[in-house]
């Protein structure tokens, strides 16, 4: 071999640099890394992932049936076996005196109940399984609304030329008039109040939000250079839609369709509190809540668990939220 053509040594300096680099990222695995250094975010996720379990597995094993009335076993207080620990021993303050309710009404040293019991003996644990099942199941449906009806308006709206998304914004702001309440009140002279209640009024209004803001992404997008040199090359709408716009835009979905699934949830809880949402026996966050209230004063317990519940679900959905909106933009600094 001509010595004119020997290959460079691999020790050269320029070489072992460009070896050592990081191989690249994607999209979402850059995203995902961005995610895990927001520990709010993270310790967020484990908290759903766990509750989600939960809710799950609570179809089939609960201490004891949501539904089933004991009146014997009316307005017990908190009691775990082998724990003294104050509030959850089973004892109570009546009148100044503090008592053991379950010694009181005969109840067995082998029957208790974590969170107690309401006015007609039901399990508050129990139901309390149940209503974040609830809660959780009207949850996805909002998040699944939002990923079809306000992810394809929106789409329509944006690529469909200027007649079309004239007309399609008209008719989203007629929706967009309509306040939430005035549905539900509608939805009742049809419906018996419960979930396909709360479900036809989320139709109605709860994508509107996820519409706007995927149909301004989609004006803002569909003048770039990839998207006009598809159209250039014979593509349909809904092609460049689905492979192009889409894509680019799911950052921006994701984090709306988090933050959408809160709302769903304090919206089917203030309906159910208020008695247009699922009423008993059925349980729901809302109906405990409704239920608690009634009793606050001498029996606190009876609140205090739905309260947390709802707090707990939508703190951990918005910071999740929050910790997405930043994982996606890729104009945020690693810090």
């Amino acid at each position: 071999m001509n010595e004119r053509f020997a290959p460079l040594e691999l020790a050269d300096a320029a070489y072992e640099r460009e070896k050592n680099e990081a191989p690249s990222l994607g999209f979402l695995q850059d995203s995902w890394r961005r995610l895990r250094k927001n520990r709010s975010a993270v310790v967020s996720l484990s908290v759903l992932v766990f509750i989600v379990c939960v809710a799950v597995a609570s179809i089939w094993l609960t201490p004891h049936n949501p539904n089933r009335q004991q009146l014997e076993h009316g307005n017990l207080p908190p009691r775990i076996a082998g724990l003294s620990i104050p509030g959850f021993d089973g004892k109570m303050t009546t009148r100044g005196r503090v008592i053991d309710k379950y010694a009181q009404e005969g109840i067995p040293d082998d029957v208790s109940y974590f969170l107690g019991t309401d006015d007609l003996g039901r399990d508050l644990f129990s139901r309390l399984l149940a209503g974040v099942r609830v809660s959780l199941l009207i949850a996805f449906i909002a998040a699944f609304l939002d990923l079809t009806i306000g992810v394809a308006f929106g789409l329509i709206s944006g690529l469909g030329g200027e007649r079309v998304d004239s007309v399609m914004q008209r008719f989203l702001e007629i929706l967009a008039g309509i306040p939430n309440l005035v549905v539900m009140i509608l939805m009742l002279t049809i419906f018996k109040p419960g979930i396909l209640t709360i479900i036809l009024a989320m139709i109605v209004t709860g994508w509107i939000s996820m519409a706007r803001i995927v149909r301004a992404q989609t004006m803002k997008l569909k003048n770039q250079e990839y998207v006009l040199a598809a159209t250039v090359l014979g593509q349909p709408r809904w092609k460049i839609a689905l492979m192009h716009i889409l894509p680019n835009i799911s950052g921006v979905v994701i984090v709306q369709m988090m933050f959408s699934i809160p709302q769903a949830i304090f919206f089917e809880a203030f309906l159910s509190f208020v008695g247009l949402g699922l009423r008993p026996p059925n349980a729901s966050l809302g109906t405990l809540l409704n239920e608690g209230y009634k009793a606050f004063r001498v029996l606190p317990y009876q609140m205090w668990a739905p309260t947390a519940a709802l707090s707990v679900i939508m703190l951990a959905f918005n910071l999740l939220a929050d910790g997405l909106r930043d994982a996606f933009d890729p104009k945020m600094s690693d810090g």
